[in-house]
Order: C-alpha cells, then sequence, then structure tokens
C-alpha cells in the first residue's frame, strides 16, 4: 500500500496523495478500505472526472477506490503543456504502476473520456497488472480522424461548442460560466459542471509550481485550459494505433455509453463491446458524456459485478 507522500487538503476521499511513479509525481486520491479489491480510476484529465458519490457507492461495495490525476493535469507534475515530452503509452504505464504501488494484486482499471483510451493501452501493454476493465464514453481510436466505420464528433455540437469565446481562465467565474454553457450544449447537468468546474480550478497546478505543494490562485491559464478541457492529451503521441490489438484482452470488461453522447457518439463504445471478447455493454439512455447521478447505482453495480 502507499506510504503517503504529501497529504493535501481535500473534501475528496481520505485526502489527496502525491504518488512518485516512472519519474513522475501524480496526484491522487482514496475511497474506501484499503485492503479491499483495488478500483483504479484514471483522470479525463484530472481525478475530478470521477463523482465523489460514484467513488464512494462503489466503495460501500467493498472496493478501495483510487482516482489519479494525469501527468500535467491536477496535482500531478506539469512540464511543457505545449510540447509534451511523453506518450499515451507512457500514461498507460503509469497506470499500471500506480496499481502495482497501491496493491500487489491485479486491478479493475477505469477510464472514462479520454482517460478511457489510456486504460485500453493499459490493459494491452499491461495485462498481468488488471484483472478487469471499466470503458466509459470512449472510443477505440486516438484523438484526430476517425475510422471509417465509427462515428465522429456530431458537427452541429461540436460547432456551438467551440465556436464560443474562450473564457479568462484565470477567473474562476469566467471559467465555471463557460464550462457550465458547454455542459447544456452537450447534453449534460450544467449546474454539476459548473461545481465540477470550479473545484478543478482551485486545485490545478501551475507548471512552475513547487510539487507537492497546495494549489491557491492559480494564475497560469494555460495551466486551467489544461484541466477544464484536456488540450495536453489532444497534443500526445498517440501511435501506434490499438484497435487492432482489442482482441487480445482477456479481462473482464464493461463497456457504458450515453446514447446522448454527441462528442463521442454511442456507436464508438458499440464498436468496442463487438471488438473486445466477452465485453458487456451498458447504455445509459438518458445520459450524453457525463455519468446522471440517476445512473449512478446501475453503474456501481455493474462495475462491482466484474
Amino acid at each position: 500500500m502507499l506510504e503517503p507522500q504529501t497529504r493535501m487538503n481535500s473534501e475528496r476521499g481520505s485526502g489527496m496523495d502525491i504518488c512518485d511513479v516512472n519519474g513522475v509525481s501524480l496526484g491522487v486520491d482514496e475511497f474506501g478500505e484499503t485492503d479491499a479489491l483495488l478500483v483504479l480510476c484514471l483522470g479525463a484529465p484530472t481525478m475530478l472526472s470521477w463523482p465523489d458519490a460514484l467513488c464512494e457507492q462503489l466503495a460501500e461495495q467493498g472496493r478501495h477506490v483510487v482516482c489519479c490525476d494525469l501527468r500535467d493535469a491536477g496535482a500531478s507534475s506539469h512540464g511543457d503543456l505545449e510540447s509534451p515530452d511523453y506518450t499515451l503509452r507512457d500514461l498507460a504505464a503509469d497506470a499500471a504502476e500506480l496499481a502495482r504501488t497501491f496493491d500487489g494484486r491485479p486491478a479493475h482499471l477505469a477510464g472514462i473520456g479520454i482517460s478511457g483510451m489510456v486504460a485500453q493501452v493499459a490493459a494491452l501493454d499491461h495485462p498481468e497488472a488488471f484483472s478487469a476493465l471499466t470503458l466509459i464514453g470512449t472510443r477505440p481510436v486516438a484523438p484526430g480522424p476517425v475510422d471509417d466505420d465509427l462515428p465522429d464528433h456530431d458537427e452541429a455540437t461540436m460547432g456551438s461548442l467551440f465556436s464560443r469565446p474562450q473564457p479568462d481562465w484565470t477567473d474562476v467565474d469566467s471559467v465555471t460560466d463557460y464550462m457550465a454553457e458547454g455542459a447544456r450544449i452537450l447534453g449534460d447537468d450544467p449546474e454539476e459542471a459548473r461545481a465540477v468546474a470550479a473545484r478543478i480550478w482551485a486545485r490545478t497546478q501551475s507548471s512552475d509550481s513547487e510539487q507537492g505543494s497546495v494549489p491557491t490562485q492559480n494564475s497560469d491559464p494555460e495551466a486551467h485550459l489544461a484541466d477544464q478541457l484536456g488540450m495536453v492529451f489532444s497534443r500526445l503521441d498517440c501511435q501506434p494505433r490499438w484497435r487492432e490489438r482489442l482482441p487480445q484482452l482477456r479481462v473482464p470488461t464493461l463497456v457504458m455509453h450515453g446514447r446522448r453522447d454527441p462528442f463521442f457518439p454511442v456507436g464508438n463504445g458499440e464498436a468496442l463491446a463487438r471488438e473486445i471478447p466477452g465485453a458487456r455493454l451498458l447504455t445509459l439512455e438518458e445520459a450524453s458524456t457525463a455519468v446522471p447521478v440517476a445512473d449512478f447505482p446501475e453503474v456501481v453495480r455493474a462495475m462491482a459485478s466484474l
């Protein structure tokens, strides 16, 4: 089990820690008993992609839930946000090493959105580290042009989403208004998005801040933009392709997808479920890109059944 290196003030779980793996520092938080079976939830890009109540309900099912920030996000190490010096496979290796750090047993790995891509590659590259896989609202190819048989982003929704003026990324009210409106356009709960955006903003770590310190009133607009929109991920080297390797997966896999998701339309989740042997597809009929609170019990039951 992890020996805490830096305890940070937080309302989540047992308090955020910093965990050093593969030469970088990653922000992590824990829910549940540490001797329970591990569920490692990768941030997208921050751990706040995973709602507290969802993590708490999963912990109540006898799971040790660990959420983490990806590199260049939240309380994790920050480098050059314009030109990251690591790849998608490095993020996958981080996930495997985190799993080994927290528990000697193979872990249940979960990814949502962009971190669902990390999770797929981690399970393929490090099969010994993982016992189960949950993929929520993601797709089997990297950012960029999509395969011909997969549905791409909904053009009308993306036009409305990305034609808006950028907020003042150093002003919390401007950022939360922007993120709430984006959620409304995507079909998610705008007030929930506003609350999450405020929490992300409050704990964004500056690229020139001392690692391990508690982030306060960050003045780096690029760091805030990266945390809120995951822009660094789109600049990663995500080669080689991994879709053709999906049939090699041999762990129980749950694929969840919102029926109304315009960003990664549901056909992407359906393709994952077809191509991963034995995968179960759970379609959330009223969901878009975020998991609605009303669906938490069903999601938790499905994850705990793996």
